[in-house]
């Protein structure tokens, strides 16, 4: 991967999407410019039936454009493909300073694992998952030798992964621009 990609993984209910939308808000805040990608586990749809879109999807058209003055969005109908891994994806995304990824689990690629009491599941995915680099919790401590943060922290959880993916002199360099 060519781009600068990391993650936040960790089971259902844990505060994954809250912490990469205040994540992104925050890069985005210091100058940087961020891309999102989410993993799906089950079916979705961003189109619904009666607008034209949907239409053209549902008569069999591989690729939808929407197109307005404030944003532009192209679906992609599976059909009978297998879902792309990963990668492929990426490859779509336009160049950016920093792509946070939510899920992908099982992917290669550094991630901060999301615990919440809240959790599904209580088992840490750090045990398991040696990409895992960080834990933000909610009220626990056990890291095993990980850097731990709160999952408040967001100013020291986008440090650490400035630091880890290499944006940590260009945060200097925007933030003493900004300055002067």
């Amino acid at each position: 991967m060519s781009q600068r990609v990391f993650g936040v993984t960790g089971w259902k209910n844990s505060g994954k999407t809250t912490l990469m939308a205040r994540l992104v808000e925050e890069f985005t805040r210091r100058g940087f410019t961020v891309s999102a990608l989410k993993h799906a586990h089950l079916s979705f749809d961003i189109d619904h039936p009666g607008r034209d879109s949907y239409r053209f999807r549902e008569a069999g058209a591989r690729q939808v454009a929407l197109v307005s003055p404030k944003r532009w969005a192209i679906m992609h109908e599976l059909r009978d493909e297998e879902k792309p891994p990963m990668e492929e994806v990426l490859a779509h995304i336009a160049p950016c300073d920093l792509i946070l990824v939510e899920g992908y689990k099982k992917s290669a690629f550094p991630k901060i694992e999301a615990r919440s009491s809240r959790s599904v599941n209580q088992e840490p995915l750090s045990d398991n998952d040696p990409h895992i680099v960080a834990i933000a919790f909610e009220d626990e401590t056990r890291t095993n030798g990980l850097p731990g943060f709160d999952i408040d922290d967001i100013s020291g959880i986008a440090d650490f992964i400035a630091d880890h993916v290499g944006l940590t002199s260009g945060v200097a360099e925007k933030d003493d621009a900004q300055a002067s």
